[in-house]
């Protein structure tokens, strides 16, 4: 559910959104991979690029990480299983097989099991960390993967709704744990110091505030956010987030320390110098991006509303080079997460049994649904893109 935005606040965004224009989208090229930029140095001649479908008749596939060994992990947000998903050399993949199951969340509206994160210890431990619903809270939780115990709680009392959950966790090349959390359909909570809700936070394994956030008492990195489902670091391990607006604007933003991105003040650049302004934005109906990834220097975010990725380059100094551009729109439907595999392949999976893929909106549910998809192109078996 939007938030309604008073009228001077709509006038001024849909003005500053006229003014952004990307141009047309180009027609895609049913069943082709996505043309993402190749690197510019080696050779000239590009491989053929392929696209497969590695999991079938999935349930709202949401969180995605890998285990040392290269398999993948997958998360059903409704189910609460945890799913494995091995890929051979030549690429057959193996039937999903459930390694855990996260019994007590609650999946009403857009809540359950969300984002997962793999521990960079892994092969010691064990363990997979999780964010998800419960009928109290949104929490994040260590999973012993090779045990039987419940999840064990290590950040509780994220503040959790019917809508706006946030849900994107991921380790950082620090090492600290990083969990995206929405404002639970509660616009206010995002500008509330005291409140988990509408924040990105950064904590360690045992859920005590990190090393190098802006209060160190606190969980807390950046404030002011709606509801993000995205988080991805650069080569220079800049992090940048993937997050819902309301009825104006979906953003892309760059995460800075102590960052107030605006929400529920502004969607879209606030131009104020009191609140970080995105580095690209989108009206909901060509955007409302989940998963986000860095494939070398470009950024690749999943859409659900919008049924495509967005492509974002950067140049070597970091900043935007050139216009987002659109690709796979409208072939898989709503799609809701996308990660950079170890097999130097985007991982992706589409999110059309979630209640949202009406026709109303362009979208008809498959067969198949939902999939979990592999791809790569020029220069993918050097692990690059």
């Amino acid at each position: 559910m939007r938030r309604s935005t008073p009228a001077a606040l709509v006038a001024a965004a849909t003005l500053t959104l006229a003014s952004c224009s990307f141009g047309e989208p180009p027609e895609p090229e049913a069943g082709q991979p996505p043309n993402l930029p190749t690197p510019s140095e080696g050779a000239q001649e590009e491989p053929a690029s392929f696209l497969n479908v590695v999991a079938e008749n999935l349930e709202v596939p949401w969180g995605m990480d890998f285990l040392p060994d290269g398999a993948a992990l997958i998360g059903e947000r409704d189910s609460g299983r945890i799913l494995s998903i091995t890929v051979a050399e030549d690429g057959t993949p193996s039937e999903p097989e459930e390694v855990y199951v996260v019994e007590d969340i609650d999946s009403e509206g857009d809540g359950g099991l969300l984002g997962l994160a793999v521990s960079p210890d892994y092969q010691e431990d064990s363990t997979v960390y999780a964010i998800y619903t419960t009928d109290e809270d949104n929490r994040v939780a260590a999973i012993d993967l090779a045990g039987e115990d419940e999840p064990e709680p290590i950040l509780t009392g994220i503040p959790s709704g019917p809508s706006a959950n946030g849900g994107a966790l991921a380790f950082g090349p620090e090492g600290n744990l990083w969990a995206a959390t929405g404002d639970a359909g509660n616009p206010e909570l995002a500008q509330d110091p005291d409140s988990l809700g509408g924040k990105i936070l950064s904590v360690t394994t045992e859920g005590e505030p990190a090393e190098g956030n802006p209060d160190a008492e606190s969980p807390v990195y950046s404030s002011g956010h709606h509801n993000v489902q995205g988080l991805a670091w650069n080569p220079d391990g800049q992090l940048f987030a993937s997050e819902f607006g309301g009825d104006l604007a979906d953003e892309i933003n760059m995460i800075e320390a102590g960052g107030n991105y605006g929400w529920p003040i502004y969607e879209g650049p606030a131009g104020d110098e009191e609140y970080v302004d995105p580095i690209a934005y989108w009206e909901p109906f060509e955007a409302t991006c989940s998963g986000t990834a860095f494939a070398e220097q470009t950024l690749v975010t999943a859409c659900l509303r919008g049924q495509r990725l967005w492509i974002l380059e950067f140049d070597s100094n970091g900043a935007v080079a050139g216009e987002p551009r659109p690709t796979l729109e409208a072939e898989y439907g709503r799609l809701r997460s996308v990660a950079m595999g170890p097999d130097g392949m985007l991982w992706l999976t589409t999110s059309n049994r979630d209640g949202e893929c009406v026709a109303e909106r362009g979208c008809t549910v498959g067969e198949t649904d939902d999939r979990v998809l592999r791809f790569a192109t020029a220069y993918a078996a050097e692990g690059r893109i």
